[in-house]
């Protein structure tokens, strides 16, 4: 798991292996993640897009960026959660998801809220 907090936005990862829809043979490992983000700070925030860094167990990197997340821009005032689930298929047992979401205030501000790395895994591919 990863928690992390930037300018008031708190924002925690958890990351697990699907086995039943994964692809050993063909080297697909299928996990799925939930992320909560959490308006700890004052001032409102609004989710505007995402930038993901994945890196498998080969230390090949593959960024991702786009609109808002799961298909929604979610406005958070102070006190306010957004949870969503998300899935990542990697070609090796293990890697590492990491990145940020701007974010932006009322008044026109914007800032990058970080997501600290979180591993994703088979449960035996660590000891």
């Amino acid at each position: 798991m990863s928690d992390t907090t930037t300018s008031g936005i708190r924002i925690q990862a958890r990351a697990r292996y699907v086995p039943e829809r994964s692809q050993p043979a063909a080297k697909l490992y299928f996990f799925v993640y939930n992320i909560t983000i959490t308006n700890v700070g004052s001032e409102t925030a609004q989710l505007i897009s995402r930038h993901w860094i994945i890196t498998d167990g080969n230390e090949h990197v593959e960024e991702v960026r786009g609109p808002g997340v799961v298909g929604e821009t979610p406005v958070l005032a102070p006190g306010q959660s957004f949870t969503y689930q998300s899935q990542c298929v990697l070609r090796t047992q293990f890697g590492t998801m990491q990145g940020s979401y701007q974010m932006v205030r009322p008044d026109g501000t914007s800032f990058d809220a970080s997501i600290a790395p979180f591993v994703l895994a088979l449960p035996t591919a660590i000891n």
